[in-house]
């Protein structure tokens, strides 16, 4: 339980806000919260330092190729598991590339060599940027090889 005044009460976050103050709710200090309500959360661990780093890998341009992304200064794949149309429109929207055309799997654009950073990756499609979907293996934890990654056009 915390201590003095209760700020916020009744947050309705769609989850891609930067901050709190981005959520819709009362007033602030407008509420009739106590401390029995309290809100909480427990994070990952996982630490984010700038944003994410995309690229598109083997393909015939910028815009189309197998998906990597920078974790811990390596590039890496990502697994085909769950990745569908949505999730290549935000991909094709993080890299500035227009429409999503299609979201081969099966390492069509060639298999990686670099370690498989994400699998089950699941997004909304409005999502802004691919970290803003939801990874619920977190990073370096699949089921998954190189055959399996999964590719935007």
């Amino acid at each position: 339980r915390g201590s003095g005044q209760v700020w916020l009460s009744e947050l309705t976050c769609a989850g891609s806000e930067t901050h709190l103050g981005q959520c819709p709710a009362p007033p602030w200090g407008n509420n009739t919260c106590g401390h029995g309500q309290d809100a909480g959360v427990v994070c990952a661990g996982e630490t984010q330092t700038g944003p994410l780093q995309v690229r598109l890998a083997g393909g015939p341009h910028r815009c189309a190729g197998r998906v990597e992304l920078l974790h811990l200064g390596r590039w890496g794949g990502v697994c085909d598991h769950t990745w569908d149309l949505r999730a290549a429109r935000v991909t094709c929207r993080h890299l500035g590339c227009g429409h999503a055309l299609s979201a081969p799997g099966h390492a069509h654009f060639g298999p990686g060599s670099a370690p498989v950073w994400l699998e089950e990756v699941r997004c909304s499609g409005e999502e802004l940027t691919l970290d803003r979907c939801e990874r619920p293996q977190g990073w370096g934890r699949h089921r998954c090889g190189h055959l399996e990654e999964a590719g935007v056009v």
